[in-house]
């Protein structure tokens, strides 16, 4: 992967808290606008841009599309998401977003109907 490809994703915060929150899982496009609180065709713009340059990827779920990080990740994209972990601990709207996104997978986790729960939430039902 392209290093100038990389860092012309993460120059957009937004972009930055989509691979943030993607972090912790995958997530459809309804979630990300809970959690940032933005609307469907922003996201859906920035999580294209994130697939057209490879830093996400996608599958569809009945009627949903997934978003993930990729499995296999160059180790540019892999350095710069841990660069991205560590220093969204210091800023306070990607607190504020992981406290959501926690929420929201509590949610999740209680029995709301979803399909993108995490592997090993799946694994136990």
């Amino acid at each position: 992967m392209d290093l100038l490809a990389i860092y012309d994703c993460l120059c957009d915060r937004t972009r930055l808290r989509l691979l943030h929150l993607l972090l912790d899982g995958p997530l459809c496009v309804c979630h990300f606008q809970e959690v940032l609180r933005e609307p469907q065709v922003k996201i859906s713009k920035h999580l294209a841009y994130l697939r057209r340059n490879r830093l996400v990827e996608a599958e569809r779920c009945a009627n949903r599309m997934i978003y993930r990080l990729p499995a296999t990740r160059s180790p540019q994209l892999a350095a710069n998401l841990a660069c991205l972990q560590d220093c969204a601990r210091e800023e306070r709207v990607f607190r504020d977003d992981a406290l959501r996104l926690k929420k929201l997978r509590a949610r999740f986790d209680a029995g709301t109907p979803d399909c993108v729960r995490r592997p090993q939430a799946a694994a136990l039902r």
